[in-house]
C-alpha cells in the first residue's frame, strides 16, 4: 500500500507561494507596486490593502503614485506608509501620494539580503514542520496497522525526498532574490 503524500506536497507548495509573495514585497531598487501589498489602510472601519482603495501607477522606474478613489483617505494612506517598514517618506500633494524610491545603498542592500535570508529560513522551517506533521501521521497509521512497517519506511523515505526538493526550491528562490538585490 502506498501512502498518499499529495496533501503534504500541496502544503509545501503553499509555503513556497507565500515565500514568493514575501520576496515580491522586498523592494529591489526600482518602484514595484507589490511592495505595497502588505500595507493596509483603515477604510470604513476595516483594514483594507492600499491597492483596493485606489490606483497605483509607476510613471518612472523609481516612482510610485497612489491615487485613492476617496480623497479623504489621503492622510490615512500616508500614515500607513509612514508606519510601515518600507523606509520611504510619502509625499502628499493633496490629490495623490508619491513614493520616490532612492537608489539602494550598500548598507540597505545588506539589510535586504538579511531579510531575504530570514524569509528563506522561515520557509524552510515551515516545510520541515509539514514534514514533521506528515511523519506523525505516518507513524499513527503504522500503529493502527493501516500500513506495514515496510510501507512506513518507504513513505518516510518519499517524504524526505519531497522535503529535500522543496528545501532546494527555497534555496533557489533565495539565491535568485539575493542576486537581484546585488545587481541593482
Amino acid at each position: 500500500m502506498k501512502v498518499d503524500l499529495s496533501a503534504y506536497s500541496s502544503k509545501m507548495e503553499k509555503t513556497l507561494s507565500v515565500l514568493r509573495e514575501q520576496f515580491d514585497a522586498v523592494r529591489a531598487g526600482r518602484a514595484n507596486p507589490m511592495v505595497l501589498n502588505q500595507i493596509t489602510v483603515e477604510y470604513y472601519g476595516v483594514d483594507t490593502p492600499i491597492n483596493q482603495v485606489g490606483s497605483i501607477t509607476s510613471p518612472d522606474p523609481r516612482t510610485l503614485v497612489i491615487e485613492p478613489w476617496d480623497k479623504t483617505l489621503l492622510k490615512s494612506v500616508e500614515r500607513s506608509i509612514q508606519m510601515s517598514d518600507l523606509g520611504i517618506n510619502p509625499q502628499n500633494d493633496g490629490k495623490v501620494i508619491r513614493l520616490i524610491f532612492p537608489q539602494l545603498t550598500e548598507e540597505r542592500r545588506k539589510d535586504l539580503t538579511r531579510q531575504v535570508k530570514k524569509y528563506g529560513e522561515d520557509g524552510k522551517v515551515a516545510i520541515r514542520n509539514v514534514r514533521r506533521d506528515a511523519m506523525d501521521a505516518i507513524k499513527k497509521m503504522q500503529k493502527k496497522s493501516e500500513i506495514t512497517e515496510d510501507d512506513q519506511k518507504e513513505a518516510e523515505k518519499d517524504l524526505q525526498k519531497l522535503t529535500d526538493e522543496y528545501i532546494r526550491k527555497v534555496d533557489e528562490q533565495c539565491g535568485k532574490k539575493e542576486k537581484e538585490l546585488m545587481e541593482m
